[in-house]
């Protein structure tokens, strides 16, 4: 059976007939080790001379923005990072300074240290990272992890992080701005409500319901609901929907659709294999992915991962999925042309394409533990739910 939470944000089936073992993830950080996998020439440039200084950052109960902050709070260094990593696992990532020159020498915190590794002769980025490397602990689950073979055969859904995991409103909200419906989204920021989010946090969504309230409690919204603050600090001086939604930083703005798009993705992803569409292996006429990440249409005998369309302005309506991806749009009363937004241009998208496939890796299990290496862009959490099958993926760890 699907969990709610998983049907909330269109993953609606399994693409494995293992039968789980149940369990939880993340029992503590060390259950949950994340190592970033750089290529082969881009590991081989980095040596004691160059422009730009490289560090490997490592972390537990920090999330990476919020230690890049840090860092540049304490040692005026900017740095940047090929990926984000939260805060419930022990990591390991490539940070590198964005100036020439400027370098620091190693340090530590109590959540996380920086070590100088080398130079670059420019700076690194997202496309120099290859994929992510995890090695993860299942507490309390039953016996029978090594007869999970069926990793090569798992649909690359978005995973639960993308949508806000305890209150998965994200794609709400982001469907609320491509639909230009500002007030819907001021709504959905301020006062939507989970069954899973804490209980201090639903009793004061629900003061917030009411537009009334705004003034009388915003003093009760706590600093780590910092969006929500800013949303408030807008309404209340402005009173204006468009500005508030404005005046939310455009990195956030622009992941709110991004959610929605990745919301249709699994819709699409989930209606396709439903209805018995080989999402594993290309066809004639199918877009693909080649060895190098390009794009391109499917050529027998060449190395190829078959793609779906991530629905944008520019949406490509020429491959089989079509069928299923139009009539979920219009059960969504959306349409590709509709993330052009007019009033809104910073955050239109053009769409694209993403791997149909999760592309697994050195797959190992042993007891109670699993360890792989994904690609950029997969999540690990949509692996272990096909290993496990939670009943409650909150309640689970996820």
């Amino acid at each position: 059976m699907i969990p709610d939470l998983d049907s909330q944000i269109g993953i609606n089936v399994y693409s494995t007939s293992f039968d789980g073992i149940g369990g939880k993830i993340r029992n503590s950080p060390e259950d949950f080790e994340v190592s970033e996998v750089i290529s082969e020439k881009i590991k081989n440039s980095i040596n004691s001379e160059g422009d730009y200084a490289v560090y490997k950052l490592q972390k537990r109960k920090i999330d990476t923005n919020h230690a890049l902050s840090d860092i540049f709070r304490k040692k005026g260094l900017r740095v940047k990072s090929l990926g984000l990593k939260d805060a419930s696992a022990v990591t390991q990532q490539y940070v590198c300074a964005g100036n020439k020159g400027k370098q620091i020498e190693d340090f530590s915190s109590e959540k996380y240290s920086l070590s100088h590794i080398g130079f670059v002769k420019k700076p690194l980025s997202k496309k120099d990272m290859i994929g992510n490397h995890f090695k993860i602990v299942i507490q309390n689950c039953k016996d029978g992890i090594s007869s999970f073979t069926e990793h090569d055969k798992i649909l690359n859904f978005y995973g639960y992080q993308r949508f806000g995991s305890k209150r998965p409103v994200t794609h709400l909200i982001g469907k609320a701005i491509v639909q230009k419906n500002f007030k819907k989204a001021v709504d959905l920021i301020l006062s939507f409500t989970s069954i899973y989010d804490s209980k201090e946090n639903t009793e004061i969504r629900e003061k917030l319901a009411d537009k009334a309230n705004y003034s009388k409690y915003v003093e009760d919204v706590p600093y780590q609901m910092d969006i929500e603050r800013i949303v408030l600090k807008e309404m209340i001086e402005h009173d204006d929907y468009f500005k508030a939604v404005k005046s939310i930083p455009l990195s956030l703005r622009r992941f709110y659709v991004q959610a929605y798009q990745s919301y249709l993705f699994n819709c699409s992803l989930s209606s396709a294999f439903s209805e018995g569409e080989n999402l594993f292996e290309a066809e004639s006429g199918d877009v693909c992915f080649d060895f190098h990440g390009k794009i391109g249409k499917f050529v027998k005998g060449l190395d190829q991962n078959l793609a779906l369309p991530f629905v944008g302005y520019s949406y490509y309506k020429k491959t089989r999925f079509d069928f299923y991806i139009s009539k979920i749009l219009a059960q969504e009363e959306i349409s590709p042309k509709d993330f052009f937004i007019k009033e809104m241009q910073e955050v239109s998208s053009e769409g694209g394409f993403r791997q149909a496939a999760i592309h697994c890796t050195d797959y190992t299990s042993q007891n109670n533990s699993v360890e792989f290496t994904l690609s950029r862009g997969s999540f690990a959490t949509i692996l272990l739910r096909e290993i496990m099958k939670p009943c409650d993926p909150m309640s689970a760890g996820f």
